[in-house]
């Protein structure tokens, strides 16, 4: 059976991909071993934000009486919870099918290997295509000697079927994985611990973000361990024991494992058919195209941000590379970052030490939620905080606080569209909203500020 595109994984970017190919004429087979939507969908993005939105509701339930409404709370019904994830998941892969099904992608289910460079196998039967697109995803990673057993040591995906609350939980990795899955735990009453190698949560984020957040973690009573390295971990009737590099043991009910997710791409079939790989990601070029003509690989299986939104974005410009738009490269500075823990940590565009490292002068200004009406009728602290070129446009935002990942979108215009702090500071932000705190920030740097106290 011969296609224009073939595509193998039907994640995020593998499905953005096939949409986007046939919204442009083009014959495109979807293949995909489990179901279409990928981690994101089934096993990520979508099921634990639908589990930090039940957390914050257990958190508002807690601290009702502060904003004048009598309620009570009386604990975590977890099928309950899962029912609410689960209707969220099911719901959107229904409409992720009919897309695909009216878009008239042939959507193949089966296990798929590379035997050719234009050709896939499924089972007995061989797909080619003019034009392969690998996205075969990713799965989480561990460390060496440290075993997943599913129940006294778990990964993130273990917690999107947990069938009690646990009473205390120890999270290898302040990523953005281990600090959301912290906040769920922390909010449905686990006692947690994190437990981070490099120096701060969230090492990735401008440091002053990971600081906030660390602050903001203290008084939520979630304790973590910084700059310390894990040793191992013994299992025990009870629970574990984990030793960390220092001496220092700590013990819980589960490890939750979560340093990170690794590119599926052993054993199927890339290398032998020349496609180079480092450090278990496909390598491509700036149009996610690799070594071998007519063979690109996107998404969490290339060394680019394991976001799906990224993915989406290199679905949809392989779809138009190979249908010969010529589209433009991706700005991976210029997509939007956000950690959905209580408190939110966004951002886009580059850190202070990135800016230093490339050799770019910069001029910043803080504005802290503590004088934003809508932020203390939240309940929230943080602060937004913008980076531009000296006398040039914003090069990065980054923010924390309740929901404050929705002001992200306004970043990105403003970074991606290289504006000047002078021009944003001309537009006019709704009062009161949260939004406003990125005006006023934006007011300062162009030299008139109006709540701003320094």
């Amino acid at each position: 059976m011969a296609y224009d595109i073939v595509v193998l994984g039907g994640g995020s970017g593998g499905y953005a991909c096939a949409l986007r190919a046939a919204e442009l004429g083009k014959t495109v087979a979807l293949i995909e071993k489990d179901k279409i939507g990928g981690t994101c969908l089934h096993r990520g993005c979508i099921p634990t934000k639908a589990l930090l939105h039940s957390a914050e509701i257990a958190d508002e339930t807690r601290e009702s009486e502060a904003y004048g409404v009598k309620a009570r709370f009386d604990g975590i019904d977890v099928p309950g919870v899962h029912a609410f994830k689960d209707k969220i998941v099911t719901r959107a892969w229904k409409g992720v099918q009919g897309l695909l099904k009216s878009a008239g992608v042939t959507i193949v289910e089966g296990e798929g290997r590379l035997v050719g460079p234009n050709r896939v196998q499924v089972g007995a039967e061989v797909y080619e295509g003019a034009s392969i697109v690998l996205a075969t995803g990713s799965a989480p990673k561990s460390l060496p000697g440290l075993e997943i057993d599913g129940e006294r040591i778990i990964t993130s995906e273990h917690t999107l079927k947990m069938d009690r609350v646990p009473t205390s939980v120890i999270v290898l990795g302040g990523g953005v994985i281990g600090v959301e899955l912290a906040s769920v735990y922390r909010s449905f009453g686990a006692e947690v611990t994190i437990v981070e190698a490099l120096p701060h949560l969230l090492p990735a984020e401008e440091e002053s973000s990971s600081k906030l957040l660390e602050r903001a973690f203290r008084r939520r009573g979630i304790k973590y361990e910084l700059g310390v390295f894990f040793d191992s971990v013994k299992t025990t009737d009870t629970g574990v024991v984990v030793t960390l590099a220092n001496g220092k043991t700590l013990d819980a009910e589960l490890l939750l494992v979560a340093v990170g997710r690794g590119a599926v791409s052993a054993g199927m079939g890339f290398e032998e058919q020349g496609v180079a790989i480092e450090r278990g990601t496909v390598v491509v070029d700036e149009h996610c195209q690799t070594g071998v003509p007519g063979v690109y690989a996107i998404g969490d299986l290339i060394p680019t941000p394991q976001l799906a939104h990224a993915g989406f974005a290199e679905g949809i410009m392989v779809a138009e590379h190979i249908a010969g738009l010529n589209p433009p490269p991706i700005d991976y500075d210029g997509v939007p970052r956000i950690t959905y823990s209580d408190p939110e940590v966004a951002s886009v565009g580059i850190t202070s030490k990135q800016a230093a490292e490339r050799g770019i002068e910069i001029v910043e200004q803080v504005y802290d939620l503590a004088g934003n009406p809508k932020s203390q009728i939240l309940g929230t602290a943080g602060a937004v905080k913008v980076l531009a070129q000296k006398d040039g446009p914003v090069v990065g935002v980054h923010m924390v606080g309740r929901r404050i990942g929705e002001l992200v979108t306004e970043g990105q215009l403003i970074y991606n569209w290289e504006a000047l702090p002078a021009e944003v500071a001309q537009l006019i932000h709704a009062h009161p909203t949260q939004s406003e705190a990125m005006g006023e920030a934006m007011l300062a740097l162009a030299g008139k500020p109006l709540h701003v106290h320094n």
